[in-house]
């Protein structure tokens, strides 16, 4: 059960599992001790919750597909409130065990979600590293000397190892973002409002926002699917316009980009941002240079002005008495609300409209912005040698959404040569989230990256239409050098060709990686004895498709490939002859998978 989504766990209970023993054997698999965790659920509370879903299984007729997250489970950051688990906030001196689930937790309860434990954090959520709490230091899951982001530190190392298929956090300045980025998982950072605050801790009240990480795109939109909903009693909960679940981005979306990005002498994150524009722009995007230096503006009032206010009046009444409990980097920077006036207050209030005002003109320009999630990674014990200022550069490009009202999706872009990941994070405007996860799942499936340190692979897309190829067209399956983000990509966009979707071939086929030819090809060749290959089906037009396989070079050709699900479809095929000094990379599952791996290997 190690690794598998929330699909799998309800695959698992349709054969015939149950929650129970399911979610028996995780608890006692569950390596100890683990700095993710603050703390864990003992088999009474388990017991407690199992109860409690049987009892809504049968309000809804025994029928568990109504339940969408029926046995599922998942953790939730320890500044969100539980029934029966301390809330500490990562200061023990501060633990209050709350009798209610916060309003969250408890949509996700109906819904039939299974809370395993409360995830460590940078204290009173204070921080884009992760380092700051006396319960541990997470560790990067690709690399134990380097952070793993924060605040929602163990969040993201919980679901990137696979331990649970999704984790509750909290964002502020991007704390539902960075951990996602440097773990290689997605984090979805919802509108302010969509998620009820109600058993939250704040951080800084009117800007927090609950968000959720996971593996896949597609089991975050799940999460928030059940989880976004208005909460009378959480005076800053907003409903959803009506027709937020139908917005989607163009095909061909046009992203502002900075224009002169800042990685802070990391070479290796700026090659990867590089090359996640070029992909982004050879699946179809306009990529435009932007001036980013609006939102420094932004961001200098969320440390450096009367917003810190914010953060001090949250934990006020125990910052007053018990000062020496607090982490003195975290109380270095909430105590620097005493140097400001409620004066200051109102006048950085007008000057975020201001820039808020100017913000949306530019918004107004394009389909979203596209940042690297994290601009650098940093050591830990570079960190805790240079708290603040390394901290700043971590959260440069996610500091400014929550001040701007804006959402954002961040989702892995690639592994780096020195084998920890990169994200790019997709940013619109308010209630744009689901389109930009739809979007970002399309672009997290050419990746061919594994769910995040698992080493699993993205689960192949089901083609939407199959067995029904646009009029007018001839469905082709590709498998190299055409794929999305591939360099041949364009000899298909260019003659209109529209993406169906990623999938796999049936399970006798190997793929090689052809010897001698530029760009680098694979060769799909039926065997006997092989494995489904992952491939993406494109609709050609019909006028277009003679030119098209004009194009194709020996000992490559168009034949017949059949699909996992039995379907035939045209399709990229190799000569025999061809396969002289190749290399079978059948293992790799695919051409996408296989570059990436050989990226990750250059010295």
């Amino acid at each position: 059960m190690l690794g598998w989504t929330i699909t799998e766990w309800q695959d698992a209970y349709r054969a015939g599992h149950t929650p129970a023993t399911l979610l028996g054997e995780l608890l006692a698999s569950l390596p100890a001790p683990d700095a993710a965790w603050i703390s864990v659920i003992e088999p009474s509370m388990l017991e407690a919750q199992l109860a409690r879903l049987a009892q809504r299984l049968q309000q809804v007729g025994n029928d568990p597909s109504r339940l969408p997250l029926y046995g599922v489970p998942y953790a939730v950051k320890d500044n969100i409130d539980v029934a029966g688990l301390p809330t500490t906030a990562a200061c023990p001196a501060f633990a209050t065990t709350p009798e209610t689930d916060a309003s969250v937790v408890r949509r996700l309860a109906d819904a039939g979600a299974i809370v395993i434990g409360k995830s460590n954090l940078d204290q009173f959520a204070t921080g884009l590293v992760g380092v700051r709490s006396p319960y541990g230091i997470p560790t990067n899951t690709f690399d134990p000397a380097y952070v793993s982001g924060g605040s929602s530190s163990g969040s993201a190392s919980l679901v990137a190892r696979g331990i649970v298929p999704f984790a509750l956090g909290t964002d502020t300045a991007g704390s539902g973002r960075v951990p996602a980025g440097l773990n290689n998982i997605v984090g979805l950072k919802p509108t302010r409002g969509a998620f009820s605050n109600t058993g939250v801790v704040p951080a800084c009240r009117t800007l927090d926002c609950v968000s959720v990480f996971a593996t896949t795109c597609a089991d975050a939109v799940a999460v928030y699917d059940v989880a976004a909903s208005f909460d009378p009693s959480d005076g800053l909960s907003r409903r959803l316009p009506a027709d937020a679940q139908d917005r989607r981005l163009p095909t061909q979306p046009r992203f502002g980009i900075p224009a002169q990005p800042e990685f802070y002498g990391d070479k290796l994150a700026e090659q990867a941002f590089t090359d996640a524009i070029a992909q982004l722009e050879a699946q179809g995007a306009q990529c435009v240079p932007t001036d980013f230096s609006l939102f420094d503006e932004v961001t200098q009032l969320l440390y450096d002005g009367a917003w810190v206010a914010e953060r001090y009046a949250a934990i006020r009444a125990f910052a007053a008495t018990q000062e020496s409990d607090i982490h003195p980097v975290v109380r270095d920077i909430i105590f620097k609300a005493k140097q400001f006036s409620a004066a200051d207050a109102f006048e950085g209030m007008y000057r975020l409209a201001d820039l808020k005002r100017r913000a949306d003109a530019l918004m107004a320009q394009f389909d979203g912005l596209v940042v690297p999630t994290a601009p650098t990674h940093y050591r830990i014990d570079a960190v805790l040698a240079d708290p603040v200022r390394l901290n700043s550069h971590l959260g440069k490009y996610t500091n400014f959404v929550n001040l701007l009202d804006w959402s954002a999706f961040a989702v892995p872009a690639s592994l780096r040569p020195d084998g920890l990941p990169f994200g790019i994070t997709f940013i619109a405007d308010a209630w744009q989230e689901r389109a930009l996860a739809l979007f970002a799942a399309r672009w997290h499936e050419t990746t061919g990256l594994a769910r995040g340190a698992t080493g699993l692979p993205l689960a192949a897309a089901t083609p939407d239409n199959a067995d029904t190829p646009a009029p007018g067209t001839i469905r082709v399956a590709v498998v190299g050098a055409h794929l999305r983000g591939m360099p041949l990509n364009h000899e298909l966009t260019s003659r209109d060709a529209r993406f169906v979707a990623a999938t796999s071939s049936a399970d006798n086929y190997r793929l090689y990686a052809l010897a001698n030819t530029v760009p680098p090809k694979p060769g799909l060749v039926r065997a006997d004895s092989g494995a489904a290959i992952r491939l993406e089906l494109w609709d050609v037009p019909s006028a277009a498709f003679g030119s098209f396989v004009a194009g194709v070079p020996a000992p490559l050709g168009i034949g017949n490939v059949t699909l996992a699900d039995g379907s035939t479809v045209k399709g990229f095929i190799c000569e025999p002859a061809g396969l002289d000094g190749a290399r079978d990379i059948t293992a790799s599952g695919g051409w996408a998978a296989y570059i990436a791996s050989q990226q990750a290997a250059q010295p």
